[in-house]
């Protein structure tokens, strides 16, 4: 059984997760990934895998607002998503070839290149 302050934690992070995502359009990895990691202990494999499965009803929940709001393009989000989805495809079967270690790593490389991207 599960103790009540892990459910807090965890619900905790979704919900950040959420907000950052239905702010930015971002969140599921860059929340999630080290939330898992550092904070529960989690493999950097299985961190991944859990945030690609939960950023699904995020952008659900998303996109229908955003849709609602007049944000969205569709022409543009079927060209992106017929990469996106060949692209994940050979990411995830890459996934079971990466160390954990150089998964890290890549993964932080690309959150500080997101980051100074975002600053300038």
């Amino acid at each position: 059984m599960l103790r009540p302050v892990y459910w807090i934690k965890i619900i905790l992070v979704g919900m950040s997760a959420g907000i950052i995502n239905g702010l930015f359009g971002a969140g599921g990895g860059t929340i999630i990934v080290p939330a898992l990691t550092f904070v529960f202990g989690a493999t950097q494999h299985k961190a991944h895998a859990t945030a690609i499965s939960i950023i699904l009803p995020f952008a659900v929940v998303s996109s229908y607002i955003y849709y609602r709001n007049g944000f969205f393009d569709i022409n543009t989000t079927l060209k992106v998503a017929l990469g996106g989805i060949v692209g994940s495809y050979l990411g995830s079967k890459c996934l079971n070839h990466i160390s954990a270690n150089y998964l890290r790593k890549i993964f932080g490389v690309f959150m500080i290149i997101a980051a100074i991207r975002m600053i300038f």
